[in-house]
């Protein structure tokens, strides 16, 4: 009866019924309802998942086989030359993987779906780099994640040479054009991030006899300056118009209202608005606590009366009930805590879009920035403002006295007269 209660219409439950996967929606759609999705959203997820249906169908994908990422790489591959859609291709088929993948673990649980992909050539080769960091650097979880990341890039550009013997025969000129033409694409941090993973690999090379030459030598210094760039943040009368423009009548906007809150009053950054958890809010001692993010100090600041009340809003009346220690939960069920940096840069984002300011870089920083630009302004020290934003070193703040203009104006010089006889 799952399907039933998602379609009034008996010719749509019977095209849904059929194919190879027909006789697993109607249990997708009743633990669709069990995780709490929407009537709406449970109608588009079927929907969408009745293409891949489709798919399989015409592939000769008999009832019961269990599905592989293979099988959905090829549907995707397929789909978008077959399908017809309203707007952009694009978004429709975002819209379809969202529904795929929320069909792949329901298959996933019921033991019909196999997570893992092929093994790639350079699996061990990855997994050795991987547990040398761990045992002789003592890498960190996220460091890990990050260096995973960057050496994939590196080795599935290297093909079938990304093996022990194949790196032997590695050159250093194929290390500098790689690097060079990866450069060319990204952007200051992720250049350095590839910079530092291929240094670190070769020298885990090196370490183990893969390589006679240091080839990190071959990975170029692309020189960039400390304090080059001036910090762009939103004035106190920008954050005011981002506030002002969010309508507290909905949840949504009552849980976006206390996140640009928090950033605003106390210039922290987004992954300690995400994290945030509600032991961490002491109520009795009008305090909060923001621990150390990336490799800062733990702060500890008063709890102040907009904060407060922007925070008991979305408590009492916009917070899904969930047992998550999390504040901030997304806004449609499933709910959860907000996953990664970018749901909260998507949320800051479109909020300084709604208030029509432009200003180069419409994240959680700009607030940090302008927080950090504000103090300065108000005369107070270097000192005291590492100390709020949670700098365990005050070398990281002197980008903020780039900013004081107060203090420029007071070092410049006079402009020359000229002087007729």
């Amino acid at each position: 009866m799952g399907l039933e209660q998602a379609f009034s219409y008996p010719g749509t439950v019977k095209k849904l019924r059929s194919g190879p996967l027909g006789a697993l929606l109607d249990g997708f759609c009743t633990w669709l309802m069990e995780h709490g999705f929407c009537h709406w959203t449970i109608r588009k997820h079927l929907s969408n998942v009745s293409h891949l249906n489709q798919h399989l169908g015409r592939q000769g994908v008999v009832l019961g086989q269990i599905l592989c990422p293979k099988d959905v790489d090829e549907f995707f591959e397929a789909y978008p030359a077959r399908c017809r859609h309203r707007g952009p291709l694009e978004a429709h088929l975002k819209r379809v993987r969202q529904s795929v993948s929320r069909f792949s673990e329901y298959l996933g649980e019921k033991g019909l779906f196999d997570p893992l992909p092929p093994g790639e050539i350079f699996a061990p080769l990855l997994a050795a780099y991987l547990e040398w960091m761990q045992h002789y650097q003592h890498a960190a979880a996220g460091t890990l994640a990050l260096r995973t990341q960057y050496l994939t890039a590196f080795l599935r550009w290297l093909g079938p040479e990304a093996t022990p013997q194949g790196l032997s025969r590695l050159r250093p000129e194929s290390v500098e054009a790689f690097f060079l033409a990866y450069a060319q694409k990204v952007g200051k941090a992720a250049r350095r991030s590839m910079q530092s993973t291929l240094r670190t690999f070769f020298r885990f090379c090196l370490h183990q006899g893969y390589i006679r030459v240091p080839l990190g030598l071959a990975v170029p210094t692309l020189r960039t300056y400390k304090l080059a760039s001036v910090p762009r943040g939103l004035t106190e009368a920008q954050a005011r118009q981002v506030l002002q423009g969010i309508d507290r009548r909905t949840a949504v906007g009552r849980r976006d209202y206390a996140i640009v809150q928090l950033l605003h009053t106390y210039g922290v950054r987004g992954g300690q608005v995400r994290a945030l958890r509600l032991e961490q809010i002491e109520w009795a001692q009008n305090r909060i606590l923001f621990p150390a993010s990336k490799g800062g100090k733990d702060s500890c600041l008063p709890l102040t009366a907009e904060v407060g009340e922007s925070l008991l809003d979305y408590l009492q009346n916009a917070r899904p009930p969930t047992s998550d220690p999390q504040v901030f939960l997304t806004s449609r069920a499933p709910y959860h805590p907000l996953p990664r940096s970018s749901s909260l840069s998507v949320i800051i984002d479109r909020r300084i879009r709604a208030a029509d300011i432009e200003i180069p870089s419409k994240g959680a920083h700009a607030f940090r920035h302008g927080f950090a630009t504000r103090m300065l302004a108000q005369g107070q020290p270097l000192k005291a403002i590492a100390d709020v934003l949670g700098h365990r070193h005050l070398g990281t703040t002197f980008i903020y006295t780039k900013v004081d203009f107060n203090a420029l104006k007071q070092v410049a010089l006079e402009w020359p007269q000229e002087v007729t006889r």
